[in-house]
């Protein structure tokens, strides 16, 4: 009878449990994003050019170094800042320099920012700079898009893959 009583009351137990869990698992709501704006997301990591450029080493050089240390090239660590700037709709809306990550400067500059837009269209401009020209940009890219309430867009970059993209 006690084992009857306990194994009744361990079944009641873990249903208070199932249902506390199951209310909780979709109350409070949480909304991913406004309803009433659209967001855009510019997300980026980007190793710019280095501080001081690389210089090739001869042969006679390369044979001075240690066998596992042989390379063609020697380079600094230390990278240039990253400049960033977005214009919607021809107003400027964010400008940065990113430092490049690590303890000797020596890793990609990283950039993460969230707007949020009046839903409708808009024209929207990206520039970047990671090379130590004064002036001027190495990448640039604008595109006219049509912004939803209550969705994002993102801003991506890939030097490889040719600069920005717009998702």
């Amino acid at each position: 009878m006690i084992d009857a009583m306990r194994y009744l009351l361990q079944l009641v137990a873990y249903v208070a449990f199932a249902i506390v869990v199951g209310y909780l698992s979709f109350w409070p709501r949480y909304h991913y994003a406004s309803e009433d704006v659209a967001t855009v997301k510019l997300s980026l990591s980007h190793a710019t050019d280095r501080v001081v450029p690389c210089v090739d080493l001869t042969p006679q050089q390369v044979a001075k170094l240690a066998p596992n240390m042989r390379r063609t090239q020697s380079c600094e660590r230390q990278r240039l800042p990253l400049i960033l700037q977005l214009s919607v709709d021809g107003d400027t809306r964010f400008e940065y320099e990113a430092v490049p990550s690590g303890l000797w400067e020596d890793g990609p500059a990283s950039i993460y920012e969230r707007f949020d837009l009046a839903p409708g269209a808009h024209t929207i401009s990206v520039r970047l700079r990671d090379t130590a020209r004064e002036d001027g940009w190495d990448y640039t890219y604008t595109e006219d898009v049509t912004l939803i309430a209550g969705r994002y867009m993102t801003i991506t970059f890939k030097a490889e893959n040719g600069g920005f993209a717009f998702r």
